[in-house]
C-alpha cells in the first residue's frame, strides 16, 4: 500500500478493492490506515478571514474514525461513514461552528430502466430535526440501496483545457484542491456489470464543494439513466414560522450547477436546484423547504451502452459565513474566479457595423490607436458566419491577419434562438405537437439536422478565419422538444440534456482554443467569459442624460453577484430603437461631454461596453478623450477588474461611489466617485477599507497627487475631503 503524507496535493491514488457485506470490518479499517489522521490541529477551523487573507490550509482528506473519513479545507469539512454503507453523516460549516445539514440522506438517486435506486445513504434516524453524533453508529444500510465497494482520493483535475490570453489574471486551473471518488455497486441480483461513482472535490482557501456522477455500464446489454438525483440535502431550515405568503427564507448556503441556461443571473439561469419539503422530516410542523435536491427538471433519458460511461452535470454547494448580502456576493465572485477563471479576462473591445473591409479596418487602425484590443462584427452588420463561400471565408480571415498584424483580436456575431428555421428543423411544442412554444416563442432545435449542421459550420468558420471572438446571442435557453424524428435526440425526454451538451462542447472547444465568448446566458461554468451586465435596450433611446446615470445604476446593480469583467455594458453611437437626435451620441465630436461621461464610468467601473457604431473618434480631439480614458484603464487595470464594494448606488441626489478593492494587490483599493449634481460638491466621503486588507493605516491619493495616511477607526472605515466640480468624476487610490 501506498504511504501517504498529510498534504492531498502529495496523495497519491488510494484504491479499496471492492467488498461484500461479509467483509470484515477490520480489513477495510487496515486500509484507512494508509489516509493520514485527522488530528486537533486540522480539525480546528481556518482563524483567518478567508476573503482577505492568503489561504492557511490545504484540503486533505483524512481518516477521521474506525470506519470513517473527513474532507475538509479548515472552512468547510464533509464526513462521510463507509460502512455498513457510504453515506454523508457531517457537513459543517467551520467558520460560523454551525451543522449544515440535519439528516443523513443518500448520496445519489438514479432512475434506471424505470425503477429508482438509491446510491449508498443510512437508513434509520428517527428524528430528523438535527443528527445526534450517537445515533450514526445505529443507522443500517438499505438493502435495496447500491452499496458501498470503496473510495479513491487525489487531486483536482480540469474540466476541460483554457487557452489563457495574455489579459488573463494569473489563477492556477484546475482550482487547486482534493478530490474523493466513494464507488458503489447495485443491490445483488440488479443491473450486472453497472457502477456508480460519487465524485466530490473541495478547493482550497475557499467553502466550496462540487458533486457529480459518473455511471459506468461494464455489462452485456445498455441500461437506460431515465434521471437522476446528484445530491441530496437534508439541510438545517433557516425559518420554522409560516405559511407564508412572501415566500421562504432558504438555508444560508449558494446551490449551483453547471447545467444551467436562459439567464444572465444566476437565480435565473438555474434549473436544478430543488428545495423541498423532506417527507421524513415529520416533527416539523409547516412545510418548511428544508430538504435541497439537484437533478434535471427532465431526463436525461440517456442510453448508456455496453463500455460507455455517463457523466452528470455538477453541483456546486457554496457555504456562507454572513447573511450580509457584500458578503455573501464577495464570496459568490471569488466562487467564480475559482471555477471559472476565464472570467477575468476583460478586453476593450468594439462592436463595428457595417462589416464592410474598408469599414473595419478603419474601426482596427482606430482601435490600435487608442489601445483597443478587440473588435466585433456586429449584429445587422452584414457579417455572417453560417456563410461557407470559400471567398466570404478567405474575406473574413483577411481582415482578421490584418486585425493580428496590429495586436488587435477579430471576431463576429451569430443568433440562434428566437428564429425559425423550419417546422422540420424548429423544436416542436410538447403541448401542441407543432413548432413555437419556445422561451423566444422559435428555436431551431440543436438536436435537428439544422441544429447539427449550424454547429459545425460556426466551429469551421472560427477555426478557418482565425477568429479570436464569437459573440452567441440567444444561446440555447433550454427549450424542450418533442419531435421524433430529429437524428440528435430521441423524443421529448432526452431532448434538453442532447441540446445542452451540444451547446457546451462548443463552447469547451472555443475556451480551449482561446475564442472570446459573449454569450447573454449563464455558461460560465462551461467556457463563456461575460453575460451582458443587466440593461433594457430601449434606455438607450432616451436622452443623453438619462442614458448616462441609468447606465452607472446598471453598473451599480449588475456587480453585486458578477466580477466586472463577468458582463458587458452597451452603447450604441447611433440611433438605436427609435431614438430621437437628443439620444445619440453621433457625431461624437458634437456629444463629448455624453461620450466622456460613459467612458469614465466604463473604464471606471472594469466594464467593458459594446461600443456600437462605424468609428470609435471623428476628430483628434475626440480621439485624446478616448485614449486618456483608456490609459487609465490600463494603467489600473488590476485593481478595476476587481471586486466592487457598492458604497453609495446613483440616484442623481447626491454624489455615488463605488469602491474596488483586493487585498493581494498593489494598491489595494481605487474608488470611483461621480457628481450627477448640476452644483459643485463638498463633504466628507466615507470609504469602507475592511475588504483591502488594512487595519489600522491607509494611504490616498486623489488621482495622481500626493499621498495622505488616514487611521482606520473599528469598522475599517477612513474618511476623506472630497470636492467636486458639477457633471464631474474623480478618484482615489488606497496604498
Amino acid at each position: 500500500m501506498i504511504k501517504h503524507t498529510a498534504s492531498v496535493a502529495t496523495l497519491a491514488l488510494v484504491l479499496f478493492a471492492s467488498f461484500t457485506g461479509k467483509t470484515p470490518a477490520g480489513e477495510f479499517s487496515t486500509k484507512l490506515d494508509s489516509l493520514p489522521a485527522l488530528t486537533d490541529e486540522i480539525a480546528t477551523p481556518v482563524k483567518a478571514d478567508w476573503l482577505v487573507a492568503p489561504a492557511e490550509r490545504k484540503t486533505g482528506v483524512y481518516r477521521s474514525g474506525p470506519n470513517e473519513i473527513t474532507m475538509t479545507n479548515g472552512l468547510v469539512s464533509r464526513r462521510f461513514r463507509l460502512l455498513p454503507n457510504a453515506a454523508t453523516v457531517g457537513f459543517d460549516n467551520l467558520m460560523t461552528g454551525t451543522a449544515i445539514i440535519r439528516g443523513v440522506k443518500p448520496e445519489a438517486i438514479l432512475e434506471l430502466d424505470g425503477a429508482k435506486y438509491a446510491v449508498g445513504g443510512l437508513v434509520g434516524q428517527v428524528q430528523y430535526a438535527y443528527l445526534r453524533p450517537e445515533w450514526i453508529d445505529g443507522l443500517r444500510a438499505d438493502p435495496a440501496a447500491f452499496r458501498s465497494t470503496g473510495f479513491e482520493v487525489g487531486p483536482t483535475k480540469q474540466r476541460f483545457a483554457w487557452k489563457r490570453k495574455p489579459y488573463s489574471a494569473n489563477l492556477p486551473w484546475p482550482p487547486p484542491g482534493a478530490s474523493l471518488r466513494l464507488r458503489f455497486q447495485p443491490p445483488p441480483g440488479k443491473l450486472a456489470g453497472l457502477s456508480v461513482s460519487a465524485c466530490y472535490e473541495m478547493y482550497d482557501g475557499i467553502p466550496l464543494v462540487s458533486k457529480r456522477l459518473t455511471i459506468r455500464n461494464d455489462g452485456v446489454k445498455p441500461v437506460r439513466l431515465n434521471t437522476f438525483v446528484n445530491e441530496i440535502l437534508a439541510a438545517v431550515e433557516a425559518e420554522t414560522t409560516g405559511p407564508v405568503t412572501r415566500g421562504w427564507e432558504y438555508p444560508n448556503l449558494h446551490v449551483e450547477s453547471d447545467y444551467a441556461f436562459n439567464g444572465a443571473t444566476p437565480p435565473e439561469a438555474d434549473v436544478a436546484t430543488h428545495w423541498l419539503v423532506d417527507p421524513q422530516y415529520t416533527s416539523q410542523r409547516w412545510t418548511t423547504p428544508a430538504m435541497m435536491e439537484s437533478r434535471p427538471p427532465l431526463g436525461p433519458d440517456a442510453i448508456i451502452p455496453p463500455g460507455d460511461t455517463f457523466e452528470t452535470f455538477r453541483t456546486f454547494e457554496l457555504i456562507y459565513d454572513s447573511t450580509e448580502r457584500e458578503r455573501k456576493g464577495l464570496a459568490l465572485r471569488r466562487m467564480y474566479r475559482t471555477l471559472a477563471p476565464w472570467v477575468t479576462e476583460n478586453p476593450i473591445y468594439m462592436n463595428v457595423l457595417p462589416a464592410d473591409p474598408v469599414t473595419v479596418r478603419r474601426v482596427i487602425d482606430q482601435c490600435a490607436a487608442v489601445g483597443f484590443e478587440m473588435v466585433g462584427l456586429s449584429f445587422a452588420s452584414g457579417f455572417d458566419i453560417e456563410n461557407e463561400d470559400p471567398a466570404y471565408v478567405r474575406q473574413v480571415k483577411q481582415l482578421a491577419d490584418y486585425a493580428h498584424a496590429k495586436r488587435i483580436e477579430l471576431g463576429g456575431y451569430s443568433l440562434l434562438a428566437s428564429r425559425s428555421v423550419g417546422p422540420e428543423h424548429d423544436v416542436i411544442d410538447p403541448k401542441t405537437g407543432k413548432p413555437g412554444g419556445a422561451v423566444y416563442d422559435s428555436m431551431p432545435c440543436l438536436g435537428s439536422r439544422w441544429g447539427m449542421d449550424y454547429l459545425r459550420k460556426v466551429h469551421t468558420f472560427i477555426e478557418r478565419a482565425g477568429l479570436d471572438l464569437f459573440e452567441h446571442d440567444g444561446s440555447y435557453p433550454g427549450d424542450l422538444c418533442a419531435s421524433t424524428r430529429h437524428p440528435g435526440h430521441r423524443g421529448l425526454a432526452d431532448s434538453q440534456w442532447t441540446q445542452w451538451q451540444k451547446i457546451i462542447e462548443l463552447y469547451r472547444w472555443c475556451r480551449g482554443r482561446g475564442v472570446y465568448l459573449n454569450v447573454p446566458d449563464w455558461y460560465f461554468l462551461n467556457g463563456s467569459n461575460k453575460v451582458f451586465l443587466g440593461y433594457r435596450e430601449e434606455n438607450w433611446s432616451l436622452p443623453r442624460d438619462q442614458q448616462v446615470l441609468l447606465g452607472r445604476q446598471n453598473i451599480f446593480d449588475g456587480t453585486w453577484q458578477k466580477t466586472p469583467s463577468m458582463g458587458w455594458s452597451f452603447l450604441p453611437l447611433t440611433s438605436y430603437k427609435g431614438g430621437g437626435p437628443d439620444s445619440v451620441i453621433e457625431p461624437l465630436c458634437k456629444h463629448l461631454d455624453a461620450y466622456d461621461a460613459h467612458l469614465a464610468q466604463n473604464f471606471g467601473s472594469g466594464i467593458q461596453c459594446c461600443y456600437r457604431g462605424s468609428r470609435l473618434y471623428d476628430t483628434d480631439a475626440t480621439r485624446a478623450v478616448v485614449k486618456r480614458r483608456v490609459d487609465f484603464y490600463k494603467k489600473y487595470r488590476a485593481i478595476l477588474d476587481s471586486d466592487i464594494i457598492h458604497v453609495r448606488r446613483p440616484d442623481a441626489r447626491d454624489v455615488d461611489c463605488m469602491l474596488h478593492v483586493n487585498p493581494w494587490l498593489k494598491p489595494r483599493g481605487l474608488a470611483m466617485v461621480y457628481n450627477p449634481l448640476d452644483r459643485p460638491v463638498k463633504k466628507s466621503l466615507t470609504l469602507p477599507l475592511y475588504y483591502t486588507g488594512l487595519s489600522e493605516t491607509a494611504r490616498i491619493r486623489r488621482e495622481e497627487g500626493e499621498a495622505v495616511s488616514y487611521p482606520l477607526d473599528r469598522k475599517y472605515n477612513v474618511e476623506v475631503p472630497l470636492e467636486m466640480a458639477p457633471h464631474s468624476v474623480t478618484w482615489f487610490v488606497v496604498e
